[in-house]
């Protein structure tokens, strides 16, 4: 069970989300207390904005690191930094590394961001999200059979129909070139995707990233809660 922290979530979405080190690094050591064994987040700038900027990234990083001792994972999404070229090199400038980061397959330039993690020893999460040609990309690509996992988004937010997109994406994902699958949703997918994942024996993950409401809908008042609810699930 992977926890992802905060997401491109920011203040508007509630004092629950973590945005600075300190709060990050204390929600980690409660939604790994609460069982969790793999941390996922997004580092914000000082206006609480998502950055690849290798100060911020250190910052997080090294907050976290005092605070938990299992793997520590970011993102490299494009929005927080669009140009793929300096994308690339914002992480070849990185100084303190993570464990993983995940890599957006449909996102221009992921294949130049994905092999400079691999030259860095940085385990990369191959980002395949349902309503791209992300799957198509990554069955293609030779630095397939090297990435950690494969990151299965399930984009549809609608819980009537997100199994159904789930499993349309497992489909279109193939065998991955033979490398683990963490299958996640998000909002109203969250949790019915969250279920399949683990009728199918797959990695999954929750956190404020992906839902702010616990399975019965009300308002989730930490990771640890959601943590501790999934897993009681």
């Amino acid at each position: 069970m992977q926890v992802c922290l905060n997401g491109a979530r920011g203040a508007d979405d509630g004092a629950a989300v973590p945005l600075s080190p300190g709060a990050l690094a204390r929600s980690a050591a409660d939604a790994v207390a609460a069982g969790a064994l793999d941390v996922h987040v997004h580092p914000k700038s000082p206006c609480g904005e998502d950055t690849l900027s290798p100060r911020a990234v250190a910052a997080t990083l090294d907050a976290l690191r005092a605070a938990v001792a299992v793997p520590v994972g970011v993102t490299t999404g494009a929005w927080a930094e669009p140009d793929p070229a300096a994308r690339a090199a914002r992480v070849r400038a990185w100084t303190v590394l993570p464990d993983h980061a995940s890599v957006n397959w449909h996102e221009p330039g992921a294949e130049d961001v994905a092999r400079v993690l691999l030259e860095r020893g940085v385990g990369v999460e191959a980002g395949i999200w349902s309503g791209t040609d992300g799957a198509e990309r990554f069955a293609a690509s030779p630095l397939g059979p090297r990435v950690l996992r494969v990151l299965a988004e399930v984009t549809d937010q609608d819980a009537a129909t997100a199994e159904a997109s789930a499993r349309a994406l497992l489909a279109a994902i193939g065998d991955a070139h033979g490398r683990p699958v963490l299958l996640h949703g998000e909002e109203g997918g969250t949790w019915p995707v969250l279920a399949l994942a683990g009728r199918l024996g797959l990695g999954r993950r929750i956190g404020l990233e992906d839902t702010l409401v616990l399975p019965g809908g009300e308002r989730a008042g930490s990771n640890a809660e959601l943590v501790a609810a999934a897993l009681g699930r």
